[in-house]
């Protein structure tokens, strides 16, 4: 096993994913991961700090993107305009092995009381990078906290959505602005 081979991180994510999808989360061992990904376990701990974060591989990156598409939106973007921007930042990071991997993904996390946890605290961690960027542009705290969790929503039925797509090659960008701007109607409609 190579100690410097590249993509590593993406290896492991798909082995671990894989793994947990043959024979479960808790019956997964780091040790097994690392030896399905080609590596060593020190190597799966220069990644990650557990098995549990391999769900979270990614946050950090959706989270900054997510921060500086709203913090670079217009001046004049209105709270919802700047989470789309965010939303069509992060939409670059999202490609073919998201979709590859998302089903599995899913399943392992329906399996999982201890995923499921790891999964609510990644929307959290997303919802509060979100609140952040938009208190950063003056937003008030309830509407930047609105804001965020609509785009947090549009992001996740945005994601069911290309996922259920029957073209492999759709970026995933229109799906959640299409996502937001349902959401966006359906908040008009609550009077």
């Amino acid at each position: 096993m190579s100690r410097w081979e590249p993509g590593a991180r993406e290896r492991l994510v798909v082995a671990a994913v894989d793994l947990f999808t043959e024979q479960g989360y808790d019956a997964t061992t780091v040790a097994q991961i690392a030896d399905r990904a080609g590596v060593t376990k020190s190597t799966f701990f220069r990644h990650f700090p557990d098995k549990r974060e391999l769900l979270a591989a990614g946050q950090e990156a959706m989270s900054q993107l997510l921060t500086e598409g709203i913090t670079e939106a217009p001046a004049d973007a209105t709270p919802l305009e700047a989470v789309a921007a965010g939303l069509e930042r992060v939409a670059t990071m999202l490609g073919p092995l998201n979709r590859e991997l998302a089903p599995r993904l899913k399943a392992a996390i329906a399996a999982s009381t201890e995923l499921q946890e790891r999964d609510a605290l990644k929307t959290v961690g997303l919802t509060a990078a979100m609140v952040a960027a938009l208190a950063a542009r003056g937003i008030a705290d309830p509407v930047a906290a609105l804001a965020a969790e609509l785009g947090v929503l549009a992001f996740k039925r945005g994601y069911a959505t290309w996922l259920e797509s029957d073209r492999p090659d759709a970026p995933f960008a229109p799906y959640a602005l299409a996502a937001l701007d349902e959401l966006q109607a359906a908040r008009s409609a609550l009077g």
